[in-house]
């Protein structure tokens, strides 16, 4: 019974200090109570842009290039832990220690001015032989087994050979018949790579339109449609990991 009655005395001092508080916060003048709202919504955002710029960032697929790993409308965690550092708002990147390995599905800064981040896989390391024969791919002289491919290979399809230059990538889709490619602008400087997929968090079956750059209405519309039709998320796809 003490033991109640003390632990009943500790809670009624612990509200009375904290209705304390509170009063000495509401008789603070509101400049003051702004400055301190403000400076908590600082590091908040600062936090985020920490995280966003380093640790993992969200990115959603706008084109089929990378069917059936990858769909339009594919919403993903990356990883860019240990990859890139972007120092926020800046747009200034800072290569790190992880290297990607062949055949891994990758994020990176397009080669093209002003066009948007892409997700194509890894094919070609630095210093590799790269040749498309009938539509396979050789690597150093041998063929490369590729079992992601949408389609089978397009026999009439050559390319190369090429050599990848050093801490430079050679990036291909996986659906070969409907990527841009390195193939069409070369290869991807070490410095332009953002990441790797860690996780399909949502994926929406949309308007392909929806998840382009500057289509916000689009967009929005795509994720009311699916709280009011919820058939049109892909369930099945949610939470596949890479």
């Amino acid at each position: 019974m003490c033991l109640a009655v003390m632990r009943i005395k500790e809670i009624m001092t612990e509200e009375k200090d904290k209705k304390t508080e509170e009063q000495k916060e509401e008789k603070l003048p509101l400049k003051t109570r702004a400055a301190r709202e403000a400076m908590s919504w600082f590091w908040v955002i600062l936090a985020f842009l920490f995280i966003h710029g380093t640790i993992v960032q969200a990115r959603v697929i706008p084109s089929e290039s990378m069917v059936e790993t990858l769909l339009v409308g594919d919403h993903l965690l990356v990883n860019r832990l240990g990859y890139d550092a972007e120092i926020p708002l800046t747009g200034k990147h800072w290569p790190l220690w992880r290297t990607p390995q062949r055949q891994q599905v990758v994020v990176f800064r397009s080669v093209q001015p002003n066009n948007a981040d892409l997700v194509k896989r890894l094919i070609g390391m630095p210093g590799d032989t790269l040749e498309v024969r009938e539509g396979a791919v050789w690597i150093n002289g041998r063929p490369l087994v590729e079992p992601y491919l949408y389609r089978p290979h397009s026999p009439g399809e050559r390319f190369g050979p090429v050599v990848v230059p050093e801490n430079h990538y050679f990036m291909m889709g996986d659906n070969r018949g409907n990527s841009l490619d390195s193939r069409y602008w070369g290869f991807v400087p070490r410095d332009h790579i953002i990441g790797t997929p860690l996780i399909i968090y949502m994926s929406l079956d949309a308007d392909p339109r929806a998840w382009e750059p500057g289509q916000l209405g689009a967009r929005v519309s795509a994720y009311l449609g699916a709280i009011f039709k919820p058939s049109r998320i892909r369930w099945s796809r949610l939470f596949v990991t890479f």
